[in-house]
Formats: structure tokens, sequence, C-alpha cells
């Protein structure tokens, strides 16, 4: 499955909210050194029931939009 994906580093909590068109998932880590990307794929592979390594980015990685595949 192919998620769209907005990410909200540096937030106060970890969290995921549905939001027309996609997923917004707010994430503590900062942006730097692909940590907020980590903790993206921590959150939906939690949130799925996968393993992380069933959770790629697609496209997006230095951006705040990202294409998600999450392989069951």
């Amino acid at each position: 499955m192919r998620l769209t994906v907005k990410v909200i580093p540096g937030a106060s909590r970890n969290a995921i909210k549905e939001v027309a068109g996609g997923l917004k998932v707010y994430v503590t880590q900062p942006p730097a050194d692909g940590r907020a990307n980590a903790a993206v794929i921590e959150i939906l592979a939690t949130h799925f029931g996968v393993p992380q390594k069933n959770v790629i980015v697609v496209s997006g990685a230095r951006s705040r939009h990202k294409q998600i595949d999450i392989l069951s």
C-alpha cells in the first residue's frame, strides 16, 4: 500500500492524524541526519503492525511530503 505522508518534525509528541489525501505524522525528532525519517518509519510500522523493514520511503526523503510503501 502506498501512502502520502506529511511529516511535522520537532513536534511535542509522536502522533498520526488522518487528513484529506493521506496522513500527517508528528515526530519529536529533528529533521537532521535522517532522524525524523527513522522516527516516521518506526511510528508507521507500529501503527500498521509490520516490521520496520517493511516501511519504505519511496520519495521525499529530504522533504516533509513523502510517498511511503507499507509492505505486508
